[in-house]
């Protein structure tokens, strides 16, 4: 093999398909940026959790206010790389997107408080609502459910403060790591829980109440797949206090499952259910 020719043929191919991103001003964001990024911002969640430092009262304050300052620098940054990327205004200035994406990031610092006051209710549901988990820092250290649901309580404030594509990066880091598929888009209350979680999807416009339990293999999903309904609600509506077990699959943006209901394993639901209702395959 010449391996001139060959290079020469990747080079063209640059060209002729894209999926090249150059570091310049107009790149997109860098995957492995924002995962490290995120890994960060997990462990501000969970300190001594995720990481393999060791973590004492003294050195809190310091560890915690170098990430913050970590995830600040690296985090603005890939923000304003896909701002400046997907503006279609050429006149757009390069400061302009760094102080919008300045100000995202600290708005994201400022949340992490709440976060993790809604995290620990995420936590609590889980040792409430499983026999077998034991404690607390057990479902910090190993729930795929619960470390699903952090990654999107992350990424849903970032895709309502209108960041794009970063959202995304990290639904989908996390759901190769689980195998559990929350669009960034949906929206999930108070004290939910993904028992097992594998299979789990959750679609875009989705909407979940509080005190929700689901099982693995469940689908929140769309009745269509058309472009045409992109901006409209096509996923489910879960309310309060509501059980979905395994394999149930829920579809379409006008159905409601009632509040205090529980949908039974492998059941297809398509219309609204009443609040209380029981349903069985």
């Amino acid at each position: 093999m010449d391996i001139q020719e060959a290079t020469n043929a990747i080079l063209d191919s640059y060209l002729m398909y894209g999926g090249i991103n150059l570091p310049d001003e107009k790149n997109f964001p860098n995957r492995e940026n924002v995962i490290s990024v995120l890994q960060d911002i997990l462990s501000l969640i969970f300190p001594g959790f995720r990481t393999a430092e060791q973590i004492d009262q003294e050195k809190l304050k310091y560890i915690t206010g170098e990430k913050i300052n970590r995830i600040i620098t690296m985090l603005t940054g890939e923000t304003q790389k896909v701002l400046i990327f997907l503006c279609k205004n050429e006149d757009l200035e390069k400061k302009t997107c760094f102080s919008l994406a300045e100000q995202t990031v600290l708005s994201l610092i400022e949340e992490i408080p709440e976060i993790r006051r809604k995290v620990s209710l995420d936590a609590k549901a889980a040792l409430e609502g499983d026999p077998a988990a034991r404690t607390f820092e057990e479902i910090i250290l190993s729930y795929p459910g619960l470390e699903a649901v952090v990654v999107h309580r992350i990424a849903h404030f970032l895709h309502i403060k209108g960041v794009p594509i970063i959202p995304r990066i990290m639904s989908e880091y996390i759901h190769g790591k689980t195998g559990i598929d929350i669009h960034p888009g949906a929206t999930i209350g108070e004290s939910f829980f993904i028992d097992h979680g594998t299979g789990v999807v959750i679609g875009e416009t989705c909407i979940i109440g509080d005190n929700v339990k689901v099982y693995q293999g469940v689908t929140l999903g769309a009745l269509s797949v058309s472009k045409s309904f992109a901006d409209k609600k096509r996923h489910p509506t879960i309310e309060d206090n509501v059980t979905i077990y395994a394999g149930a699959t829920i579809l379409g943006g006008k159905t409601v499952i009632g509040r205090g209901s529980i949908i039974g394993g492998n059941t297809w639901i398509t219309e609204s259910v009443p609040p209380g209702s029981t349903v069985y395959n």
